[in-house]
């Protein structure tokens, strides 16, 4: 008996898949989490490994060593780790981490927002932030995307809704992040916002629109605020970058509401879904806080298995360093310095946990 040929695919098959193909390479971020979505694929937790002596030694190498928050060869005492609910008409849930190493009296707080597809768990267990949280007595909020909100668990930076002060994602962030400023103790001097991906998105948003309420902005991997008012400007925004001029052209402030805020950036070179310009136009941006009085820009080579990077700094009065970029070679869409356990994180770059907080420590609002 002969096989039965092998018989064309239909013409219209042809065409979608040809149109799927073109659709994936436009909306690298968005398609690559919706592939994950529906195929209820996750990475493979491997077993947890904490970094060796040499390895700690490595990132306290990196960077300016007087500034960076020494890496405890230790096991660091564990603070508590509990869940919590804010909001009435539109609910979100929330992780919050409270350091055992609390000093006494009003303690500072990071607002820190999740990616697409991530749990504020994950998210937490992959950067790493609890621990450095931990050494420097910073409370963490992580705010979570809810699947009512958006199915992918993005945060809707490019919202028309979270260009204003007033709706959307940004605003009932900052009302949580007031929330727990009274609820806790908190320094409101000391509030900072940082994100990764659509949550460095959203991050940027905060910072723009509420100088009054966040002293300082942390970016990993995200795109900057006022450029995208829908998916398609945004998935553009993503995989091109800013277009000529456009950066300098998108509004600081909202309606004149605001001010910009001193801001570390992070991004890998070869990142794929969120195009590195992106990175460069966030710390490019214009209306700083205050004219630099010094520059510096310094690359370090790979060693000791960790990547290389480039640090661009503006520094302030006092040394104080008012903007940072990293750029972190050959890295991808991933959190530098994160576990190895969870997705998106790169356990091989630069700390970027500590590094946040270090460089945020060095600033309040006044």
């Amino acid at each position: 008996m002969n096989p039965t040929p092998h018989s064309e695919p239909p013409t219209w098959r042809a065409r979608w898949l040809k149109q799927k193909t073109r659709l994936a390479d436009a909306g690298r971020a968005f398609l690559h989490t919706m592939r994950r979505a529906v195929s209820g694929g996750q990475a493979q937790r491997r077993d947890r490994r904490r970094p060796t002596v040499d390895e700690r030694a490595a990132f306290a190498a990196a960077g300016v060593e007087a500034q960076a928050i020494p890496a405890r060869t230790e096991t660091v005492a564990q603070g508590t780790f509990t869940e919590g609910r804010f909001g009435t008409k539109s609910q979100r849930r929330y992780m919050l981490y409270q350091p055992a190493s609390r000093k006494p009296g009003p303690a500072p707080l990071l607002v820190l927002l999740h990616g697409c597809h991530q749990s504020a768990e994950e998210f937490a267990s992959g950067t790493r932030m609890n621990e450095a949280a931990e050494d420097a007595g910073v409370l963490v909020l992580y705010p979570e995307q809810s699947l009512t909100a958006n199915l992918l668990r993005c945060w809707t930076w490019y919202a028309l809704q979270d260009r204003s002060k007033n709706d959307g994602d940004a605003a009932l962030i900052a009302a949580m992040t007031r929330h727990i400023i009274s609820e806790h103790g908190i320094d409101p001097t000391r509030v900072y916002v940082a994100g990764m991906s659509a949550g460095g998105g959203m991050a940027a948003v905060l910072a723009r629109d509420y100088p009054e309420l966040y002293a300082a902005l942390g970016v990993h991997s995200g795109v900057p605020a006022g450029l995208a008012h829908d998916v398609f400007s945004a998935i553009r925004l993503m995989s091109n970058g800013p277009e000529q001029g456009e950066a300098d052209a998108a509004p600081v402030t909202v309606e004149g509401l605001g001010q910009s805020v001193a801001s570390i950036v992070f991004h890998g070179d070869e990142d794929k879904m969120v195009h590195p310009s992106n990175g460069e136009a966030i710390h490019a941006a214009p209306g700083a806080p205050a004219q630099p009085v010094g520059t510096l820009q310094a690359t370090t080579e790979p060693n000791a298995g960790q990547r290389g990077f480039t640090r661009s700094v503006e520094f302030g009065p006092g040394g104080v360093t008012k903007k940072e970029l990293w750029i972190v070679h050959g890295a991808g869409h991933a959190w530098a310095g994160g576990s190895e356990t969870e997705k998106h994180t790169d356990a091989n770059g630069p700390n970027a946990s500590r590094e946040m907080l270090r460089f945020f420590l060095q600033h309040q609002l006044s």
